[in-house]
């Protein structure tokens, strides 16, 4: 039930940096330590095979990883001339837009109906490629606007991504017995963590809200928008069959908004920020109700058979 109310408790993590904006805002240097424990728990989530079995879905999760980063980071620059926004939030959507899938896309997928073992490779695939693609693109698309910190930024997302992920991993290898036990805590824990990353960046913008608030909450749905339908129609183009197009949909929709959030504030400012704290509360209601459209597509298409079945066994009955 926690999990399933992420998008209500999101929205409420948000409300609580809106109303305690100084007791929260003292919270700002924890949010690269939570981030870390959130990508080590993503690490423990995942084994060797989860890698290993990649060459199963190679064509798809080549053409997944060129739609992450292409489609999000352009499109992030392109809504963000459109509405005219500041360096500052440019840079935070860019950010947003070029960084690894959510932590929360292979829950999506499961309950979408997509395929749940290629959501889980594209994640940790991606999440591992953007150590290197997310300072390339923000210095490729806002580096002659803004000084980008390429190499500190890469730095910096060995320690929060590669090394704790890896660490999760080797612990998930080796004490797979012990992990299961605790297997149950992770989500929700890592949803909670989360959570604390929300209500602290909006705690730190809590005075910008009023001014620049809903621009920026509408120009985030788009985004977020966007990248789901994109990702889902470029993927039947490439003639990919409906588990795979709605997982690919979700993966490149579903961004790892708390990492941009992290490193907007680690960077550049507050209001970079910005973006990725309202992305993260989007993504899941977006998300749930995308997983939602699927859910309710198979089972008029269950109906549709069983009735089809039907009458034909009716017609063979009659028949003889």
């Amino acid at each position: 039930m926690f999990l399933k109310l992420f998008p209500l408790w999101a929205v409420l993590a948000a409300m609580s940096g809106f109303v305690f904006p100084e007791q929260l805002s003292e919270l700002k240097s924890t949010i690269i330590p939570l981030l870390t424990v959130v990508m080590l728990c993503m690490g423990l989530t995942l084994r060797p095979k989860d890698f290993i079995d990649i060459p199963k879905y190679k064509v798809a999760m080549i053409a997944g990883m060129v739609l992450q980063f292409s489609v999000m980071p352009f499109s992030a620059l392109l809504i963000s001339i459109i509405f005219g926004f500041s360096t500052e939030l440019t840079i935070g959507l860019v950010l947003v837009g070029s960084v690894a899938g959510g932590v929360s896309s292979n829950v999506m997928t499961y309950i979408a109906g997509g395929n749940v073992a290629m959501s889980v490779s594209m994640t940790a695939v991606s999440t591992l490629l953007s150590v290197v693609m997310t300072p390339l693109l923000l210095t490729l698309l806002v580096g002659s606007s803004v000084e980008v910190p390429a190499m500190a930024m890469l730095l910096s997302l060995l320690k929060i991504i590669l090394i704790p992920v890896s660490i999760g991993v080797a612990v998930n290898s080796f004490a797979h017995k012990y992990v299961e036990r605790i297997s149950g805590a992770l989500a929700p824990f890592t949803v909670f963590t989360i959570l604390m990353v929300i209500a602290i960046v909006v705690a730190l913008n809590a005075d910008r809200l009023e001014s620049i608030g809903y621009i920026v909450v509408f120009a985030t749905l788009l985004h977020n928008i966007i990248g789901m339908v994109l990702g889902y129609s470029a993927s039947h183009l490439l003639g990919f069959d409906e588990k795979v197009s709605r997982t690919i949909a979700i993966e490149v929709g579903m961004q790892n908004s708390a990492l941009a959030t992290a490193l907007a504030l680690k960077f550049f400012t507050p209001a970079a920020a910005l973006p990725g704290a309202i992305f993260s509360i989007w993504l899941n209601i977006t998300g749930s109700i995308f997983a939602s459209i699927c859910l309710k597509l198979d089972q008029k298409k269950l109906a549709k058979q069983n009735t089809t079945n039907t009458v034909e066994s009716t017609s063979v009955e009659q028949n003889s």
